[in-house]
């Protein structure tokens, strides 16, 4: 069967001189779904570092951080509203420091999920030493706080963790000063808890839904986002939700939603963040989250992951 990959076509867009780095963060205990903790090993096995050569960037795998198994950890109270937040805790500390180091030695750090509570980690390391903006492809806000989320599992809270809202205000593992909310655009948004639009609507952080991309077209509303994310800061961070795409295009996800991106909007979204950053190098960090091969067909997910990748670093479409 012909895939949409083979339409594309390889230009040697961008110089070997730039390098990234991938950091494997098998991480599970945010979400409530197993088999999300193989997708590093997926997306490393639909060869993301070839992609990312045909796009013109070296790439250098430093292998998977260590990830207490779910059985290894205490099972969460009952009562408790963010389960295995303490383990969690530990893992994104260890990955804000490899994302801090690969910055400071000249590479942009690939963080490879697992959940998305993984971002926690990536957005701190990333952000330790600049101000920076987040783009945040999703269909979730992952807006909710230990107090508003409805299921308690921590997937669902980084992007309010990372911002300092509610509980997570001043705790020093999760709130990141230099992250203005101002500079933080949600895109693509299509189910939001009713307590998360609450306090999205009465934050500084930018949602641009799906209603907006059907009305105004992609590249329009990304144009937007980076226009938001970039204003007076040092860099971006890049996080991509795979259940921000369609389940059609992206099945192997723990939280799909239908009526989500086509894999043509996609990737001209994430070539509109590599135009910008062809000019002036603003993309600082990346994570890539929530494939989850168990629920995938013949690990389209991961394939389509790895694509996207390249296009974020300069591959192009003719």
């Amino acid at each position: 069967m012909t895939t949409p990959t083979d339409a594309r076509i390889d230009h040697p867009n961008r110089s070997t001189t730039r390098t990234v780095r991938l950091l494997g963060a098998p991480l599970d205990l945010g979400a409530d779904r197993r088999g999300v903790d193989i997708g590093p090993r997926a997306i490393r096995y639909a060869d993301i570092a070839g992609e990312l050569e045909t796009a013109g960037v070296a790439c250098t795998d430093c292998g998977d951080l260590r990830v207490p198994r779910l059985e290894q950890c205490d099972v969460p109270d009952t009562e408790d509203d963010a389960k295995y937040l303490d383990e969690i805790a530990d893992v994104t500390a260890e990955l804000a420091d490899e994302v801090a180091d690969t910055i400071a030695d000249g590479d942009v750090p690939i963080a490879l999920g697992g959940d998305h509570a993984t971002a926690m980690g990536t957005i701190r390391g990333a952000a330790r030493a600049a101000d920076i903006g987040v783009l945040w492809f999703d269909a979730h806000g992952d807006y909710n706080t230990p107090d508003t989320s409805p299921s308690g599992n921590v997937h669902g809270m980084p992007l309010a963790a990372v911002t300092g809202t509610g509980e997570f205000d001043g705790l020093d593992w999760t709130t990141t000063p230099t992250v203005d909310p101002s500079n933080t655009v949600i895109v693509g948004a299509r189910r939001l808890d009713n307590a998360e639009r609450t306090a999205l609507k009465e934050s500084d952080v930018t949602v641009f839904t799906m209603h907006d991309i059907d009305e105004r077209g992609i590249t329009a509303v990304v144009e937007d986002a980076l226009d938001i994310a970039t204003d007076g800061v040092d860099g971006v961070h890049v996080s991509l939700d795979l259940d921000w795409l369609d389940p059609t295009v992206a099945p192997g996800v723990g939280t799909p939603v239908r009526g989500g991106v086509e894999y043509r909007e996609a990737h001209a979204a994430l070539e509109c963040v590599a135009e910008r950053d062809r000019d002036a190098e603003l993309l600082r960090s990346v994570d890539i989250v929530e494939v989850n091969p168990i629920l995938d067909r013949n690990n389209r997910t991961a394939e389509v992951a790895a694509e996207l990748a390249a296009s974020l670093l300069g591959k192009r479409i003719a």
